[in-house]
């Protein structure tokens, strides 16, 4: 598959996001700030969207600041976010990242790549996703969505995430990098499940490399 090609499907996949897709449901599910939309994006991970969206619209109903999260006692904060998985282990960052974000950037969350990795608990798919929601900074954050379409549409050959951020930050042209996460993920999560994809209905069947094969 050409450049020009997955340009096509990005467009194409971009106008036919359903507003009902999970993504769109937790992006609406709350006020967006820097620091809740780095709370939601570790809460989202290994977790569908549709849950992480319930539990953010509780938590940050209740705690919206670093501080506010501090001030939850850890058991309740634990029940707050059961519905993540997880829910002992992501309830301990959550906080241990709120003091970090206190205690070395003074409440306020950092906006450089650097500064967001030196944080414990916060892996580059959570930095990028920030970069690009919070601060409009151009970012490609890989997930198991995108790893897997973009190689089935054969636009890339890679074995990990790490490979495949490498790629796509190579052959993508930055002004698409913005877009790219937030549209394959809810192509992902619609159309081209994992498992029981509904070709029927996709919008980019003649791309298909998959299919062709």
């Amino acid at each position: 598959m050409t450049n020009s090609e997955f340009l096509e499907i990005l467009e194409i996949l971009q106008k036919s996001v359903p507003s009902n897709s999970p993504s769109n449901i937790l992006k609406n599910s709350f006020k967006r700030t820097p620091f809740t939309i780095l709370i939601a994006t570790l809460l989202s991970l290994r977790t569908k969207d549709e849950f992480t969206a319930k539990v953010c619209k509780i938590l940050f109903s209740i705690a919206n600041t670093p501080q506010e999260i501090l001030d939850i006692p850890i058991n309740r904060l634990e029940e707050i976010v059961k519905a993540t998985g997880m829910y002992r282990k992501k309830a301990r960052v959550i906080q241990e990242v709120s003091f970090t974000i206190i205690d070395r950037f003074n409440g306020v969350v950092p906006n450089s790549k650097k500064e967001l990795l030196s944080i414990k608990g916060v892996g580059e798919k959570t930095a990028n996703i920030v970069l690009n929601n919070a601060f409009n900074i151009p970012s490609i954050a890989v997930d198991t969505h995108v790893h897997r379409i973009t190689n089935m549409l054969g636009f890339i050959d890679t074995k990990n995430n790490k490979e495949t951020l490498k790629e796509l930050e190579r052959k993508v042209p930055k002004e698409y990098w913005s877009r790219l996460n937030f549209t394959i993920v809810s192509f992902g999560q619609t159309i081209c499940l994992p498992r029981g994809a509904k070709c029927d209905i996709c919008p980019i069947v003649p791309y298909c490399h998959s299919i062709k094969k």
